[in-house]
């Protein structure tokens, strides 16, 4: 038989002081001046320690090259669903 001994608020919040969350430190890139978590990658410009660790412009372009499409094709579809729907009536 387990007897647990009763907590009170005052306990409980003393043993949960230390859950609190803390501001993650962050360090100043060198390239683009933007914050960025220490040891890691500038998640701005793609630099670490000075050298290119990822293009990030070429990223960003195919990226904005592969949504534009997908626009495009779904201005396409919706265009020929309204066609559809007025041959219909």
């Amino acid at each position: 038989m387990v007897i647990r001994m009763r907590h009170t608020r005052s306990h409980t919040a003393n043993r949960r002081s230390h859950h609190a969350l803390k501001a993650p430190n962050l360090s100043l890139c060198k390239n683009c001046g933007s914050e960025h978590r220490p040891h890691h990658m500038c998640l701005n410009c793609g630099f670490y320690k000075g050298k290119v660790v990822i293009d990030l412009l070429t990223k960003k372009k195919d990226r904005e090259a592969r949504l534009q499409a997908k626009r495009e094709m779904t201005r396409g579809q919706s265009a020929g669903a309204e066609k559809e729907v007025a041959t219909t009536k």
